[in-house]
């Protein structure tokens, strides 16, 4: 029965005693009090009243999120920054020995670290330039923990609050500068717009233009085709009447006309020429004229 309750002692006692470390996470082991080895990911037996797990580490990256620290800028003033770490232990030996309160001493460090840059700038430089002390705390910071065993991967200033006074200053001149860049735009828009609106003043005046130019030309075309087809119309008129003089002569030489005749036409065109609207009509002194006209006809017909 004793022996029963041994081993069931020592089988509890052993089963306390196997280890599994699991991923990400180290443990520091210490031998009677001082360090012996540091575990990493896997299975180990711990020796019984000898050995002891004396931290339990966490290798992932870490953030830290400290209150706001009062600083004051180059022209003396006073502001709360509060300031983002990002971390990550890289020798747990060191993390367990190497400081009292690593966190709370990483928290001091980057007050101070954070008091000896902003004390080199303006506050002008100090809320511009955000990304440079980002850059310069987390260099500063990464040298310092070192002997830690930590690593600071960065550094993020999280908000800068000048005092009251100064941020009421500020959001009036951001208020004018807003203000002032609407202006711009508003004046802006309104140019593109009269651009515009010239633009197509002047393309209507250039279509009409265009428009009344097409019209003259077609108005001097059509009074061009007009006029010659007035003068087609003369010149046609006055080719029929040649025609039907030549044919009436042919008529006359073909029907073999003497003087009497010739003579009786003359007098029919003087006749004719009579019953017209003239006022004063001119005729031979004697009918012995007429018979030269006639004769002088007849010679012409004769040709």
């Amino acid at each position: 029965m004793i022996v029963i309750i041994l081993l069931i002692v020592v089988v509890a006692i052993a089963s306390t005693c196997i280890k599994i470390v699991p991923q990400a996470r180290a443990y520091v082991i210490e031998f009677l009090g001082a360090y012996k080895t540091t575990w990493s990911t896997g299975i180990y037996f711990k020796i019984p009243f000898f050995e002891r797990i004396a931290k339990n580490i966490n290798l992932k990256e870490q953030v830290i999120d400290f209150p706001p620290q009062p600083v004051i800028t180059k022209d003396n003033v006073t502001m709360q920054i509060d300031t983002v770490i990002f971390f990550q232990i890289t020798d747990p030996k060191l993390y367990c020995y190497g400081v009292e309160n690593p966190i709370v001493a990483i928290e001091n460090l980057t007050s101070t670290t954070l008091r000896n840059i902003i004390g080199d700038m303006e506050l002008d430089e100090t809320l511009t330039s955000r990304d440079i002390i980002n850059k310069k705390m987390g260099i500063s910071l990464d040298e310092a923990t070192d002997p830690w065993g930590i690593k600071v991967n960065r550094v993020e200033l999280k908000n800068i609050m000048p005092p009251a006074a100064i941020r009421e200053s500020m959001e009036k001149q951001m208020k004018a500068e807003r203000e002032r860049r609407e202006a711009i735009l508003i004046a802006e828009g309104e140019k593109k717009s009269n651009i515009l609106v010239a633009e197509g003043k002047k393309q209507s005046a250039i279509l009409e233009a265009e428009a009344e130019k097409q019209a003259a030309i077609l108005k001097a075309e059509a009074e061009k085709e007009k006029r010659i087809k007035e003068a087609e119309g003369q010149a046609e008129a006055i080719l029929k009447v040649q025609k039907a003089n030549a044919q009436g002569i042919e008529m006359l030489k073909e029907a073999g006309a003497d003087e009497s005749v010739l003579t009786l036409k003359s007098l029919e065109a003087l006749s004719k020429v009579a019953d017209g609207n003239a006022t004063k009509i001119i005729i031979p002194s004697d009918i012995q004229g007429i018979a030269g006209l006639a004769t002088s006809i007849k010679e012409i017909m004769t040709k």
